[in-house]
């Protein structure tokens, strides 16, 4: 029998019981692919962990409720001024305490600055604290857990009875130690200390995460074929170790924001003139019951920020633990 010419709307397919039949196109390509895990359609291309995780954030409403959150207080945090004119350093004594007043929405505080204006302006100090100290907690932390977990031996027992030390030194005790000595007036003496703080917690999380991972085969088949030190941590283990990372650093962001404003309030942390939630909060406490506006607007900016951390924070973890799915 002349072998028929290939027509592209059409093809030929074998029934199973010795004879054929006409299919369409689509119908010839869709049997070409394996069947799915159901068997009913065609097997789609697995997804990443990674792809899988956004798939997932992405219809979390306590992900994008939070991120938008966060969104807007990064926006105002670098352009404070798309929605407070005014100057969060100038005050009127003759407008102390006073209450809303046209263009002043949450009123005046005890030494008659403008408290939106004060408020709004705060949140650089505070979200710019928060990154800042989580950046070099997590990259501190990552780079000495992660080496200790991947050699071993010696340097491990070291770094755990370093980790030990820092875990001893109550956090609020240690800034009232710290910070008093230091007279700056930035937010770098705060980044710091939370960093020399923080960074144990992220070692922890990244020694136990390396330990894991490099036990995978495909980390000891890349070692038997000869990979690198430098190869394996880079390239096998650290794109599958970093996930417990990220969701302790973006919880413990929350945190640190709220520890600066901790710091702050006690006298420690940032000082004035600077502008902080925590400063507002101690300067307006005396005043809590003629002016109760006054620590009521930043207390909640400050609870507000923090919860929105936190629970990107949950949403993350989530989405990227296989255990919760």
């Amino acid at each position: 029998m002349p072998e028929q010419p290939y027509e592209p709307e059409r093809a030929i397919a074998g029934t199973g019981m010795g004879g054929q039949m006409d299919l369409g196109a689509s119908e010839a390509a869709t049997l070409e692919k394996p069947p799915g895990p159901d068997g009913t359609g065609p097997e789609e291309k697995p997804r990443s962990l990674w792809s899988d995780a956004w798939h997932d954030l992405r219809r979390n409403p306590v992900f994008l409720v939070s991120a938008l959150v966060i969104l807007f207080l990064i926006v105002i945090s670098l352009w404070p001024s798309l929605i407070a004119s005014g100057s969060p350093l100038r005050c009127d004594l003759a407008k102390a305490q006073e209450g809303s007043q046209p263009g002043h929405p949450f009123g005046f505080d005890g030494q008659g600055c403008d408290v939106y204006t004060r408020t709004v302006y705060g949140a650089r100090t505070s979200v710019a604290v928060g990154v800042l100290a989580t950046l070099g907690v997590a990259l501190l932390g990552s780079v000495f857990g992660g080496l200790a977990g991947y050699f071993g031996g010696a340097g491990d027992a070291v770094l755990s009875r370093i980790t030990d030390v820092f875990f001893a030194i109550p956090v609020v005790l240690g800034g009232l130690v710290l910070l008093s000595v230091i007279t700056s007036n930035t937010v770098w003496p705060v980044i710091g200390f939370i960093v020399l703080l923080g960074w144990p917690q992220i070692s922890r999380i990244a020694r136990g995460s390396v330990i894991t991972a490099k036990q995978n085969d495909y980390v000891q088949a890349a070692r038997a074929l000869g990979a690198s030190h430098t190869r394996l941590l880079l390239r096998h283990i650290a794109p599958n170790a970093i996930a417990p990372v990220i969701v302790v650093a973006t919880i413990a962001l929350g945190t640190y924001i709220s520890l600066e404003a901790t710091l702050s309030f006690l006298g420690v942390g940032l000082k004035p003139p600077s502008v902080s939630w925590g400063i507002d909060i101690s300067a307006a406490s005396p005043y809590i019951r003629n002016a109760p506006h006054a620590l009521l607007w930043p207390s909640g900016a400050l609870a507000v920020t923090v919860l929105a951390f936190i629970m990107l924070g949950d949403a993350v973890r989530d989405a990227l633990d296989p255990k919760l799915r």
